[in-house]
């Protein structure tokens, strides 16, 4: 789980206020949010990496707090955006090297569906108003700040475009372009990988970028009611394998699947 602040949500774009992600890391380290739950279930193990919480607190994976409201400014520095990619590479090589052999990255952060509709558009060439979503639940007026938002964000991302790590910078976010090496270097590892949700599909658009040929390890757990979500896996030519009509993403569908694939995987190797 990558947790990171987003300075766009000053802008009024979520529902929830952007102190709200430090409590949700709290509770998700103490076994609650869906996620926990789900995990806890599962026996899936979890683990919380703080990129870019708006926080004073401190860590060995910390980029910064929080990341530049993207309508107006960029969300990282040049410096800031290699090293949160580079910090997604080392935690795929940790994680592969203890001995998973099944990843999910997920992401928690308040404002992160506005930077990771932003990158959706500007990598299938989709207008503003096509990839907004509710989020985390916004109503009428929310929905048109945020509409105002990303078609701010998506004119400065424009130019770099062609550019994976510029358009991160640009647009994107420590927490984004931290799965997007995750993503691509889990590819490396030769470690299968489930994608939930539309920020970690975001991602992906990024991480096929850094590393072609990495989707071919990465399986499409469930589609939200996100339109960009849609649109992201259109793009990456990745089928769902189930769609709950939920706009939850944070790791909760790939979670809820971790079962089934499990009960799929016993039956492909028992004698029938």
């Amino acid at each position: 789980m990558f947790a990171a602040d987003h300075g766009i949500a000053a802008k009024g774009v979520s529902a929830r206020s952007p102190e709200t992600t430090r409590r949700l890391v709290e509770e998700l380290l103490e076994g609650g949010t869906p996620l926990g739950v789900l995990a806890g279930e599962t026996g899936s193990g979890v683990r919380v990496v703080d990129v870019a919480v708006d926080s004073e607190d401190s860590g060995e994976f910390k980029i910064r707090r929080g990341s530049g409201s993207i309508d107006v400014e960029d969300a990282l520095t040049d410096d800031e955006t290699e090293q949160a990619v580079r910090v997604g590479m080392r935690l795929a090589d940790a994680e592969v090297d203890a001995g998973a052999d099944l990843l999910i990255p997920a992401e928690l952060g308040v404002g992160v569906t506005t930077a990771s509709s932003t990158l959706v558009a500007a990598l299938t060439d989709t207008e503003p108003v096509a990839v907004v979503g509710r989020g985390s639940g916004i109503d009428d007026n929310a929905w048109m700040r945020k509409a105002a938002a990303i078609r701010d964000a998506l004119r400065r991302a424009r130019p770099v475009i062609t550019e994976p790590l510029a358009l991160l910078r640009t647009v994107g976010g420590a927490d984004l372009a931290a799965i997007a090496g995750f993503l691509a270097q889990a590819a490396v590892r030769r470690t299968p990988v489930l994608l939930d949700g539309l920020a970690v599909c975001a991602a992906a658009l990024l991480a096929e970028e850094l590393a072609p040929g990495a989707r071919s390890w990465w399986m499409a757990t469930h589609r939200t009611t996100e339109p960009a979500h849609a649109l992201a896996l259109e793009h990456l030519d990745l089928s769902p394998l189930v769609d709950f009509g939920i706009a939850e993403g944070a790791g909760t569908g790939a979670a809820a699947l971790v079962p089934l694939l499990s009960m799929a995987a016993t039956l492909r190797r028992t004698p029938v």
